[in-house]
């Protein structure tokens, strides 16, 4: 008979890993909330490249925000960097 397998075997996204701390997190969502309030000063920039400039704080701040929501960043995925809190503890296997 072939069934869904157990839920012990579900296979968990690595994007829904949490490698971030819980200090940190709630460090990138403030910086990046208020890297997005930014957006309320590209009414009053005069120059095209004080816009674009504008614009790349925003977009750094949604993704301050959304990383710290989620509790994942992708880069430090790329780079293998577990803060060390967040590390699991090595079996000694002797």
């Amino acid at each position: 008979m072939h069934g869904s397998p157990a839920p012990s075997h579900r296979i968990i996204p690595r994007w829904r890993t949490v490698n971030i701390t819980r200090t940190e997190r709630a460090g990138r969502i403030l910086l990046g909330l208020a890297a997005i309030v930014g957006v309320v000063f590209l009414t009053s920039a005069a120059s095209v490249v004080a816009v674009v400039l504008f614009a790349l704080l925003v977009l750094a701040g949604a993704d301050l925000a959304g990383t710290g929501a989620l509790g994942h960043c992708a880069l430090y995925q790329k780079l293998g960097f577990v803060p060390p809190s967040l590390r699991r503890p090595r079996s000694c296997a002797r």
